[in-house]
């Protein structure tokens, strides 16, 4: 419902970014687990695909992360991309996963969030390259949403990422969305090609 409604008064705002849409990527991250918690923080460290193919205006993203105390969670869920000029980018995301919980010596202090299931949702702010690769920050927040189990402390993280257009380390790699560099480069071209065609066919007007 969030992003459905940052969408709804965004989406004037980022129709021109449309022609410069990105192809998927492989996101490394690494944050500060529970930052807000100077008791209960650890390192985390984060591997996902950010796809380009979009459901209405959403895309998919699927990833993993883990902290310094054994903590581990795995998620599937969607998020959306608004341009602001060519490079900066501001992305909200949400998701749900798997979670398990590493220190367990520390009890409930460290690492017990109340339930295997937990939901993920934050946002990202960042700079775009030229190879259109993209160096962000991002806060997130993980919880059960006390659907589960009456204990939900939640947790925050911040986290630095880096964000590799996936074409970049395979040239013959082919986007879900077809927005790989490759795709739109001979897209530009063929569009170039059939103006230049349509152009030479008018006939000359009389002077």
């Amino acid at each position: 419902m969030a992003l459905a409604a940052v969408a709804g008064f965004s989406l004037p705002m980022s129709r021109g970014a449309l022609a410069v849409d990105d192809a998927d990527f492989l996101r490394i991250g690494a944050g500060w687990w529970d930052f807000n918690r100077p008791d209960n923080y650890a390192a985390e460290f984060d591997l996902a695909y950010r796809s380009d193919y979009k459901w209405w205006f959403l895309k998919h993203q699927a990833g993993v992360l883990g902290t310094s105390d054994g903590s581990a969670y795995g998620y599937w869920g969607l998020y959306m991309d608004f341009y602001f000029g060519n490079r900066f980018v501001i992305s909200p995301s949400t998701a749900v996963g798997l979670y398990y919980r590493g220190d367990w010596e520390k009890g409930d202090k460290k690492s017990n969030l109340g339930s295997p299931v937990e939901f993920r949702s934050g946002i990202d702010f960042s700079y775009r390259f030229d190879d259109r690769s993209r160096l962000g920050l991002g806060v997130y927040h993980i919880s059960n949403t006390g659907l589960w189990d009456d204990r939900n402390p939640g947790e925050e993280t911040l986290m630095l990422s880096y964000d590799i257009p996936i074409s970049k380390l395979y040239s013959g790699w082919r986007s879900p969305g077809g927005n790989s560099p490759a795709s739109q480069a001979a897209a530009k071209a063929a569009t170039a090609s059939a103006t230049a065609a349509t152009t030479a066919s008018k006939p000359a007007k009389p002077r």
